[in-house]
């Protein structure tokens, strides 16, 4: 069974993301052989990065990085949900994901993005880069959401059949890199 971590990476009042998010757990979690938990950035209470030596020692001096950490070394893999922010990810998230290290090391990734012009496809290739600097093998599958066509007054979720079937492709590579990353998280 592959726990997967649905990170939500927006903390916006007023975001589209939970709902997004909600629908990709409820998907991953129909998928088959996984463990699903929605992860809401709002709700970790992460400070901007505040830790006095790199996330590379593992040695974290407070209780929210401890929490935190705790929390991301739990899961097998994850599946990112991110916004588009002028032509990035949001602040939010890539503090999230600076404040660890080892914890992020070889587990998969897939990216949901969702946004207006390029239904956040530049948030996803620059979560990428970053990601392939943790270690963190990203799937090639992605799901871009339009907020013009995926969603209703840009404000209610109404996704593009295509997109599940998308959606469920993302998630069958996920948990497939998961499982050959298993004997490398095991080391």
């Amino acid at each position: 069974m592959t726990k997967i971590g649905i990170i939500l990476g927006s903390t916006r009042p007023g975001r589209v993301g939970a709902q997004v998010a909600a629908w990709a757990a409820e998907t991953a979690a129909k998928h088959g052989h996984t463990d699903v938990e929605l992860v809401d950035l709002a709700e970790q209470a992460l400070p901007v990065f505040d830790e006095p030596r790199s996330p590379l020692t593992g040695s974290y001096a407070y209780a929210h990085t401890r929490a935190w950490s705790a929390r991301i070394a739990a899961f097998d893999a994850y599946v990112f949900v991110t916004p588009e922010y002028n032509r990035s990810m949001p602040s939010v998230l890539k503090n999230a994901i600076d404040y660890l290290y080892r914890e992020w090391n070889d587990k998969a990734a897939g990216i949901v993005s969702y946004g207006s012009a390029a239904g956040g496809a530049r948030a996803a290739e620059q979560l990428r880069l970053v990601a392939g600097a943790l270690h963190m093998p990203v799937v090639r599958t992605e799901v871009n959401l339009s907020l013009a066509t995926d969603f209703e007054a840009f404000t209610t979720f109404t996704p593009a059949e295509r997109q599940a079937a998308t959606l469920q492709q993302l998630l069958t590579e996920v948990v497939a890199w998961s499982d050959a990353l298993a004997p490398l998280r095991r080391a």
